[in-house]
């Protein structure tokens, strides 16, 4: 149920197409083909500060702004995830719905959580025998 690209802002679209071209080996060997033109093109311009110049804001340039690409790429991908965790949740006889948007709470609040849920653990551990072996820490 892929939602149509149409109902994606402009970003959206953009962030999506420009993280999918920057993870394939063509986008790699073309930055490696600017890299390597411009080392061979220093003698030619002597080593000077605009030859230097031109690699240092060309690299900056896409530093800033893959780092909001791949920010708004993670953001999309976590809360993707965090639905999916929380339709399991539901899904699930048993389970704890207090559990479903965990990522909403506060630090202190998910702390008192974990300290239950680490509780729990050790109690189950105890319970089958296992006392903290690592050995048989997983089951």
């Amino acid at each position: 149920m892929a939602s149509d690209s149409n109902d994606q802002s402009f970003f959206t679209r953009m962030a999506m197409a420009v993280a999918k071209a920057s993870g394939k080996p063509a986008t790699f060997a073309t930055a490696v083909a600017i890299v390597v033109i411009w080392a061979v093109t220093g003698p030619v311009f002597g080593f000077n500060d605009t030859w230097q110049l031109v690699i240092n804001t060309g690299t900056t340039i896409v530093t800033f702004l893959m780092v909001f690409l791949i920010q708004n790429t993670q953001n999309r991908d976590t809360a993707a995830m965090q639905i999916k965790l929380d339709e399991l949740i539901n899904a699930l006889n048993g389970a704890n719905p207090a559990l479903l948007d965990l990522e909403e709470l506060d630090e202190a609040t998910l702390d008192k959580i974990r300290a239950h849920y680490t509780r729990r653990a050790a109690e189950a551990r105890r319970a089958q025998g296992h006392d903290g072996d690592p050995e048989h820490e997983a089951i």
